[in-house]
């Protein structure tokens, strides 16, 4: 499987990207044909540089499956790509992932461990249940208690990101503050190949909002949280999604939105590339045929044609039609508008994906609102860690944490609600 593995990283790298689906199974070749698997290896190489050398390789076993971790060294990181294979020997799985062994999380001098409990839960029930952990404040409850909802991509309970967990951070330090914290793990981390097999018809509904709702539905069922005392805290994407959710459960008690987009998604993504391409200060010819491609992608989403039966390789990042057509219109800040929770809405200042312009969408739609609250933090990113000049994609794989003042602001806020 090793040699398989390393043939097909070899084939990404060549750029024989027919080659490299030759031997994916049949759920891959529908969720990954060769050309979002193109776009796929694209965007890690924006993000990550240029691939420069192999640097190791090793095999695990995961029940019927055989996960091979192809290590590899790029320009601005190194990371494993990580292929899974069936008993037949087809590749059945396709990560990039940061290397497991790098990392040792230490929780920062905020969090109390003595002050808090931890519990495994489930969210959800029937084919879509997601594992969690409810982290509970020692002492006599109940407890106010926050859910925590993910942003875009496959995360974990944690939000994992390099070394980096920040939603461990959350809950750990405001559990450390005597509030219970709801994190699980991502539908699109848990259950990838299910998802692949309804692919075309996914939207946000199945990606992220029903998920949520359940965390929210889990919590109120039990005697040590106080079911008027529930919050929702989005993080981007999920922060995007807290309109849409607070629209289908009005008795949640208010909600947090961290680096929460206000801006079609499609424009925020393009975005998002020119920055990461612009951070060297030119850009290459690979670089402005990818942009340009991406600019083309971009239109689609936006064009009046636009249908369910618009092939996902002509979207970006492969993303179906359903998807963007279900976004379509959407507003975030407007919905809010309808309402009447208490909000807290806050902004990394140094935060390169989703940027100031989206927080001031937020105000100027809700500054009017007694029960909304907002501030920035100027020295934090994406992820609310601290750091210092232009924010880079490299930044994520040092380790930090959540900052303090963070928990603080959100700990007070929801105990003053």
């Amino acid at each position: 499987m090793e040699d398989a593995a390393a043939g097909f990283v070899h084939a990404l790298v060549k750029e024989d990207y027919a080659n490299a689906v030759r031997d994916f199974d049949d759920t891959m070749k529908k969720a990954m044909p060769a050309e979002k698997l193109e776009e796929a290896w694209r965007s890690l190489i924006a993000q990550a540089g240029a691939f420069q050398k192999q640097l190791g390789i090793h095999q695990q076993s995961v029940g019927p499956y055989e996960a091979v971790f192809v290590t590899c060294k790029f320009e601005r990181a190194t990371l494993d790509v990580k292929v899974v294979f069936d008993k037949a020997g087809r590749i059945t799985g396709l990560w990039f992932v940061p290397p497991k062994v790098s990392y040792e999380y230490k929780p920062p001098a905020y969090v109390k461990k003595d002050f808090f409990q931890e519990e495994d839960v489930q969210v959800g029930a029937g084919k879509w249940m997601l594992p969690g952990t409810l982290t509970l404040p020692k002492g006599q409850g109940p407890f106010p208690a926050v859910v925590l909802v993910h942003g875009s991509g496959p995360h974990d309970r944690d939000e994992t990101i390099g070394p980096n967990k920040p939603f461990r951070d959350l809950a750990w330090g405001l559990a450390s503050r005597g509030i219970a914290v709801l994190r699980y793990e991502k539908r699109t981390k848990y259950h990838p190949k299910e998802l692949a097999r309804m692919k075309e018809g996914i939207t946000v509904k199945e990606e992220t909002i029903d998920d949520a709702l359940a965390a929210v539905k889990l919590l109120r069922q039990r005697d040590d949280i106080t079911p008027a005392k529930i919050f929702v805290l989005g993080h981007s994407l999920g922060g995007m999604l807290v309109p849409r959710i607070g629209m289908r459960d009005k008795d949640i008690a208010g909600f947090i939105l961290l680096a929460a987009t206000t801006r079609p998604t499609e424009d925020v993504i393009l975005e998002q590339m020119a920055y990461i391409f612009g951070l060297d200060g030119k850009l290459s010819e690979d670089e402005k045929k990818q942009l340009a491609k991406m600019r083309e992608q971009v239109a689609r989403v936006k064009d009046p044609k636009l249908s369910p039966e618009t092939s996902s390789s002509d979207l970006p990042f492969g993303v179906p039609a359903a998807y963007w057509l279900d976004l379509r219109g959407y507003k975030p800040q407007e919905t809010a508008q309808s309402l009447k929770h208490p909000m807290l809405i806050l902004q990394g200042g140094r935060d390169y994906q989703v940027t100031t312009t989206d927080f001031e969408g937020w105000k100027k739609s809700l500054s009017s609102r007694k029960n909304v609250t907002f501030k920035v933090y100027p020295e934090l990113n994406h992820l609310f860690v601290a750091g210092k000049g232009k924010s880079t994609p490299a930044e994520y794989l040092t380790a930090g944490h959540v900052a303090e003042i963070v928990i603080k602001d959100i700990a007070n806020w929801i105990k003053k609600q």
